[in-house]
């Protein structure tokens, strides 16, 4: 990201990596981190994965992954891949014809463990249906499910092993002069996940998925996440993300949106800053708050607005974005535009009335970036 000289303390440099790419979306580089999900449907039921992609795209996905582990989960890709708004990465797991498989129906990527798929014959098999597919590879690590000999080497899952593991199956791809891929190296724990991805980025610079697996539900999981994922992408690590959840994959999307929005690192949507509530609030904040994330969850334009509930925070929470509403007065408010107080708002029309103005300005965005498109052709 590009270094602020005013505040200093807001640089985060992100580690070099090469650049790949998962269909139209770019990874690695100076790209944007893309955010990930996975669809939890029955891939065989191609409508219902659509439909849940579709929402999931929608909700800010990049990129959706879609497990294959049958013969007609691949036969079903070829209708989900063509109908899909984003990228689709097909899950693979030991058998290399449901690879290729994929690779065929239109995957934008496969999301294997060479080591795992069998000889080297079949192996590059695999890597020949990516090359002539135009398929990238993500190599997915797992501290769950790593090799019996790196487990008898180290004694248990540990960040050493995970990262052994990782740079073996990325070495079984270079050899065979393939070089689209990238690399995650995830586990439940984040203490171990976090260690292995600060190794991995010094040992490679293939382009690094981020994720906690098996996070738990949507409370706990997010929480996890956030630390163990925060903590990797301050520091710079991280192309791509994917929140793993008990819970709904539009969910997923959402909380990946927030880590990075929150990390200055994506701007997709309102921003909502607002204080936790007090005795000193002149409206409920709480359920103002509720509100508007809900009626303005339709917005993808980047915009902050602030909800605080009295003066001793609001102004200046305000002067920092792009709307405020500050608590205060009798029954109303002060509306802040672009840092300034602007006018009164009574606490019955606020939500409205923010909703307005939030809606107004997005579509003044939307047409400033439609008027510099046309400008760059």
């Amino acid at each position: 990201m590009s270094h602020n000289p005013i505040r200093p303390w807001r640089n985060i440099d992100r580690r070099v990596s090469r650049k790949i790419r998962v269909g139209s979306v770019e990874i690695g580089g100076d790209a944007p981190i893309a955010v990930q999900t996975m669809t939890n449907t029955p891939t065989e039921d191609a409508a219902a994965t659509i439909a849940q992609i579709e929402r999931a795209a929608e909700a800010g996905a990049d990129i959706v992954r879609v497990s294959c582990p049958t013969e007609d989960s691949t036969a079903a890709m070829k209708a989900i891949c063509k109908a899909s708004p984003v990228p689709i990465v097909a899950d693979i797991h030991f058998h290399y014809k449901r690879a290729i498989e994929a690779a065929e129906a239109g995957a934008a990527c496969l999301r294997i463990n060479p080591g795992n798929i069998g000889s080297q014959a079949r192996v590059k098999e695999v890597v020949n249906a990516a090359r002539a597919n135009g398929c990238s590879i993500r190599i997915g690590v797992n501290g769950g499910s790593l090799e019996r000999h790196l487990l008898e080497k180290y004694g248990e899952p540990c960040p050493d092993a995970m990262v052994e593991s990782a740079l073996d199956h990325a070495r079984i791809l270079d050899d065979l002069g393939f070089h689209e891929y990238k690399i995650s190296v995830k586990a439940s724990d984040m203490f171990m996940t976090a260690a292995a991805y600060h190794q991995l980025a010094e040992a490679t610079d293939a382009p690094l998925h981020l994720g906690i697996t098996e996070a738990g539900g949507l409370r706990t999981g997010t929480v996890k996440s956030s630390i163990g994922m925060g903590n990797l992408l301050w520091a710079g690590i991280g192309d791509t993300i994917r929140v793993s959840l008990s819970a709904d994959p539009v969910e997923e999307v959402k909380v990946g949106f927030e880590m990075l929005k929150s990390l200055g690192l994506r701007t997709r949507g309102v921003n909502i800053i607002a204080c936790p509530s007090c005795a000193r609030q002149g409206f409920d904040v709480i359920t103002t708050v509720e509100t508007l994330e809900k009626r303005l969850a339709h917005i993808s334009e980047p915009i902050s607005l602030s909800i605080i509930g009295c003066v001793v925070n609001g102004p200046g929470e305000a002067a920092m974005t792009d709307l405020g509403f500050t608590g205060g007065g009798k029954e109303s408010g002060k509306m802040f535009v672009a840092g300034r107080a602007d006018h009164n708002v009574s606490n019955a029309d606020m939500i409205e009335h923010i909703v307005g103005l939030v809606e107004q300005k997005a579509e003044r965005l939307r047409a400033e970036r439609e008027q510099a498109e046309v400008a760059a052709e």
